[in-house]
């Protein structure tokens, strides 16, 4: 399902119950972040809600629209994320169908997928008002100051869009986004991310005193979100794969100062122009590891032109101690790309990155596992595979084992692990917002094989079964639990 703006997604979390009205004026600067916070944290993450009024500004604030399973299913056009993981599990499958149905249903994800490359459009929603020079005033956004010791407003839902320039590939990332004054922006691309590298392209090019076009566009169709926060491999546009999940190509428009495309249905986009010489202190900022990130020199952009819809609505999150609106948006990144792990690691059988953990701080993992060292294996090859590089602690459990149950886990990683045996340390490449690590970006790992362990792997013990009641007498039990009045 493809929808045609931000407000149409809004308007149907508003019919089914899911969204909720604010109108009391309340202020961007934190008190916006204090009821968002708490709502988020709410067992079923709370409903999604617009502040129809702000302090100081015309213009309405919407948050938490991702903040359940249902509604980022339904930004993903699905009723259920499960679903467009399982299409993409048939799109890989590595068998070749061995009849004319198979090969039809096959060439059916193939096809739409070949078929929904991003479409030029002459106009869009998004350039339904045009301020450019003096009239362009960051200072007239709604944008969050989220916590008290935040550099300052920080654009915390954008779609930022760079280009290769050499190939002239595009990237769409989620950064955030500092507001220094009324047109200028700090980027904060990290060291690993693909916008990063493109600036750092754009240096190494030739005349580094030549500047270069970026965009930051707000709202659209939902997925975009989904698309520009989901780790693709560099060669895939993020726009592409937006067309194929919403069945529809993304309608895209050129900027009205900048050499870019962006969302035709977009609710505001800003244009401007980045500097590869030029950067500005950007932070602190309550990042989603719970922790503040330092002051650190990030690029800056120069306001061009911003344009939006004749009446926008604000997209914002917060991000904080977990768990926030962003867990969502991660759980359905972890079950969408899992088929994409899988074709690389066949043995996986299912994966978590607890939410509790910021996704990147610990990854439990089942596998089949068939060999001795497996388990080290599959942590060696999770290591080098895309963003996953950034697990700091991975477990590795048997087939049997329900990774999504944490409490499961706990009680096997306790029984099975002998830690001088079991325990595997690596270094690497670790996420930047990472404050316990002992530079920047890089630091150590670490690993635990929590499967049962082969005598080819130094236990000559037997390997205990695990308590279970017998199957004939849990049926018994089953048939009999209704007259019990427990």
């Amino acid at each position: 399902m493809a929808y045609p703006s931000f407000q149409a997604f809004l308007r149907r979390l508003d019919e089914s119950g899911e969204l909720r009205h604010i109108a009391e004026p309340v202020s961007p600067c934190l008190e916006i972040t204090e009821i968002a916070d708490r709502v988020m944290k709410r067992p079923d993450g709370g409903p999604a809600f617009v502040f129809d009024k702000t302090t100081a500004y015309d213009i309405p604030v919407a948050i938490n629209a991702f903040g359940s399973r249902k509604r980022m299913s339904w930004a993903l056009g699905v009723e259920d994320y499960e679903e467009v993981a399982a299409e993409i599990a048939d799109l890989l499958r590595p068998e070749v169908p061995d009849s004319v149905s198979g090969k039809l249903r096959l060439l059916g994800p193939l096809r739409r997928l070949a078929a929904m490359p991003p479409r030029h459009v002459a106009s869009g929603l998004c350039q339904e008002v045009v301020q450019t020079g003096d009239d362009a005033d960051l200072g007239a956004l709604p944008v969050l100051h989220c916590w008290p010791q935040d550099g300052g407003p920080f654009i915390t839902l954008p779609l930022v869009f760079t280009h290769d320039p050499a190939t002239g590939k595009r990237n769409v990332g989620m950064y955030r986004a500092q507001i220094h004054d009324k047109r200028t922006v700090g980027l904060h691309w990290q060291l690993h991310k693909v916008g990063a590298e493109h600036h750092r392209l754009r240096g190494e090019a030739g005349d580094r005193r030549k500047p270069y076009d970026v965009a930051i566009a707000l709202g659209g169709d939902p997925v975009y979100a989904f698309c520009a926060a989901a780790p693709l491999p560099p060669a895939i546009d993020e726009m592409l794969l937006a067309g194929f999940l919403r069945r529809k190509p993304a309608p895209m428009v050129r900027c009205r100062t900048v050499d870019a495309l962006v969302p035709a249905d977009a609710e505001i986009v800003i244009e401007g122009r980045v500097d590869p010489n030029e950067t500005m202190p950007e932070g602190p900022f309550g990042d989603h590891t719970g922790f503040y990130t330092p002051v650190e020199p990030y690029p800056v952009l120069r306001v061009t032109a911003i344009t939006h819809r004749s009446a926008p609505v604000y997209p914002a999150t917060i991000v904080g101690k977990p768990p926030m609106e962003d867990a969502w948006l991660g759980k359905a990144i972890e079950r969408v790309f899992l088929p994409m792990i899988r074709l690389t690691l066949p043995e996986v059988v299912d994966l978590n990155l607890p939410v509790e953990a910021c996704f990147h701080n610990i990854a439990l993992v089942s596998i089949r596992k068939r060999y001795p060292g497996h388990a080290f294996k599959v942590m060696n090859a999770l290591w080098g595979l895309g963003q996953l590089m950034f697990s700091k602690m991975i477990f590795v459990f048997d087939a049997e084992a329900d990774v999504q149950n944490v409490r499961e886990c706990v009680w096997l990683l306790s029984n099975n692990l002998d830690p001088e045996r079991d325990m595997l340390i690596s270094r690497g490449p670790i996420d930047v917002l990472d404050h316990a690590s002992r530079e920047a970006g890089f630091g150590s790992k670490v690993g635990f094989d929590c499967t049962r362990k082969l005598p080819e792997e130094g236990h000559h013990r037997g390997w205990p079964d695990a308590v279970r009641m017998s199957d004939d007498v849990r049926a018994r039990i089953d048939a009999l639990w209704p007259r019990l009045g427990l």
